[in-house]
């Protein structure tokens, strides 16, 4: 299995083992050790595969994404598991900005016309791509608008790809660009469009990068099939994560918000995401020079900068409420250091159903937690309070855990030492990331 991690430590630093038997951990003397490695195999006998596939299946079952009804739903299910298991487990819920499609549209209109589907299809022998409740494409916090515009391809819409498109003359100003998924935060490629005068963004995915040229699609294989589109967050989080309407506090129901008209992470222009098959008869469309070779995907297709003749309309109206998270939050005093907290954290909130992100690192967290849960009833005792969250919100911007981290700030200056986060599971290593924060310690 390979776990995705990231952890953040308060200067507090993890000693390998590298170069040191599992019969003698660094830090233990021999007693020590073999109390510890007699305590982990407690710990992996208490984990169950078939418990984990069950979980999987139940929480995967609808769409997850931020104010839907199996988000609530999952959130009480992970709860009550956990405090069935021993642990003091409670939600806080938070009330944020996420802008939920209402009517969208994007549209070839010349020089031959095509409509984008801009939901996925089921695909044959798979219920999890036939269930109701889906939002369609979207990318969350782009601007609404209804907008027509010659088209301009810009590669990944990077710093360098707008250079490169100077030096040719070719300008985005007053168009809508097409760009391609990767080499950098889909956040920033619409940023970095509007800063050039772009009225509309589209994003696709390159089957260079994600789809039949990278390997086997789906079913097959596990990249992109043609019809698939990757939503996500265009929020710009260099400015700050979490509610655009609360910066620095917690988005609780008496907090003072920002209007939406100036909340600086918020994007300007309209933007959506769409499958390599909607791109293609755009791309096809194009005209003007031809893009260097770097430019080019894996589309049949010669790649050309344009303007036009491929003329697009884009739409996208959203209805922009305030919408509930919940974070589940379980906790088990310490015995000995009760005032420092071990917290460990996953997400619970999805796109779609998030069997793989971010459900099948829940089901991983989860069956630690039981196994915990087992390890307390013989007795035992964690030194320091653990705290295990499950984060709603996180994938519109790390919305949950940064308004659960603003709300109790203080506690976590004096208390946090330790925090890990996984997120999905997959075949493979062990891949360990670390913030950034960690660098001066």
């Amino acid at each position: 299995m390979r776990t995705v991690i990231r952890a953040t430590l308060l200067c507090a630093v993890i000693a390998p083992l590298t170069g040191a038997s599992a019969e003698n951990l660094i830090g233990f003397d021999a007693a020590g050790s073999a109390a510890e490695l007699t305590l982990e195999k407690r710990l992996d006998a208490g984990i169950d595969p078939a418990a984990m596939r069950t979980w999987l299946q139940d929480l995967a079952a609808a769409p997850n994404q931020v104010g839907s009804p199996h988000d609530h739903r999952n959130a009480l299910a992970i709860r009550d598991l956990l405090a069935s298991w021993g642990w003091d487990a409670r939600i806080e819920t938070f009330r944020v900005l996420y802008p939920t499609p209402v009517a969208e549209r994007v549209e070839l209109l010349a020089p031959t016309p095509h409509v984008a589907q801009l939901l996925e299809p089921p695909i044959p022998g798979d219920a999890g791509t036939a269930v109701p409740g889906a939002l369609p494409a979207y990318n969350v916090y782009g601007a609404d608008g209804d907008v027509t515009a010659d088209v301009v391809y810009v590669n990944f819409g990077m710093v360098a790809d707008y250079q490169e498109l100077a030096r040719r003359g070719v300008s985005v100003n007053g168009r809508i660009v097409l760009v391609r998924y990767g080499n950098g935060w889909r956040g920033l490629k619409v940023k970095l469009a509007q800063e050039h005068g772009a009225l509309g963004c589209l994003i696709y995915s390159d089957p260079h990068e994600d789809g039949y040229a990278a390997g086997d699609p789906y079913p097959k294989g596990g990249w992109r099939p043609a019809e698939a589109i990757q939503r996500g967050s265009v929020a710009d989080n260099t400015i700050y994560s979490g509610d655009p309407l609360t910066p620095g506090i917690g988005a609780t129901a008496s907090a003072a918000r920002l209007a939406v008209k100036d909340a600086p992470t918020l994007m300007k222009i309209p933007v959506l995401p769409i499958s390599w098959a909607d791109a293609q008869p755009i791309l096809a469309a194009l005209e003007g020079q031809v893009v260097p070779s770097a430019w080019r995907g894996s589309l049949p297709l010669t790649y050309h900068f344009g303007p036009g003749p491929a003329k697009v309309h884009l739409l996208v109206q959203s209805e922009w409420g305030l919408k509930p998270v919940y974070d589940v939050i379980a906790t088990l005093k310490g015995a000995d250091f009760p005032d420092e907290w071990v917290i460990r954290g996953n997400h619970h909130d999805a796109w779609v159903e998030g069997a793989w992100d971010p459900l099948a690192g829940v089901v991983a967290q989860l069956a630690e937690a039981r196994a915990i849960g087992n390890l307390l009833k013989s007795g035992w005792r964690p030194r320091r309070t653990l705290v295990y969250a499950s984060w709603d919100g996180e994938e519109p911007g790390l919305v949950g855990s940064t308004e659960w981290a603003e709300t109790h700030a203080r506690e976590l200056q004096s208390k946090a030492v330790l925090y890990l986060n996984s997120d999905e599971n997959a075949r493979g290593f062990l891949v360990a990331r670390g913030s950034d924060s960690m660098q001066p310690c």
